[in-house]
């Protein structure tokens, strides 16, 4: 039983991690509506996908269309608030094996470059900061616009061993996969 619940907390804790790059996507000075966005990190576990659900984030976008390069992403997401779905899990996603939430309360994301990739789809370049360890990502988006809300989706893949989530018995990644694939849709309304 314990090590089922240490495999699934471990799955768990890949996919938050994951999902913490892909926040970052631009807006024109929005505001996120949390109720609606989402950022889910997915790994394997004994190769079967394990979703988290970050419950507490926040972000500081600017985005224009017709001037993509002046845009920025500033986000910053609550390692504490990692939901697996068991109270059990989430207390082990938040030990020193994992996040260590306790030190490190917070993953972030913080943009350097923003380009146009064709039609509505951009590449976000900027810096992935998890357990003090930071990596340089670039996050392809989706941007879609209607009325005053515009929707930022994405998916990033990183390795979880690059930012020392998963140590001791979990740095073994034949249980729980180095891959994390970190899923957003985030909803923001333009000021």
């Amino acid at each position: 039983m314990r090590t089922t619940m240490k495999t699934t907390f471990h799955r768990s804790i890949l996919a938050g991690v994951a999902a913490l790059s892909f926040v970052g996507a631009g807006l024109a000075h929005a505001d996120i509506d949390t109720s609606k966005s989402t950022v889910i990190a997915t790994t394997k576990q004994m190769n079967v996908p394990v979703d988290g659900k970050f419950k507490k984030f926040s972000a500081q976008l600017s985005f224009d269309p017709a001037k993509p390069a002046a845009g920025s992403a500033n986000v910053s997401i609550d390692t504490g608030s990692y939901d697996l779905g068991a109270d059990d899990y989430n207390k082990q996603a938040q030990g020193k094996e994992w996040f260590d939430s306790a030190a490190y309360p917070a993953a972030t994301f913080v943009s350097s470059a923003i380009a146009p990739a064709g039609g509505n789809q951009y590449k976000i370049t900027g810096k992935l900061t998890i357990k003090g360890k930071s990596q340089t990502v670039v996050v392809p988006v989706t941007i879609a616009s209607q009325g005053s809300a515009q929707t930022f989706d994405g998916s990033l893949p990183i390795k979880r061993s690059q930012f020392d989530v998963g140590t001791g018995e979990w740095k073994d990644t034949s249980v729980v996969a180095d891959e994390v694939v970190i899923k957003f849709h985030l909803v923001a309304s333009r000021k």
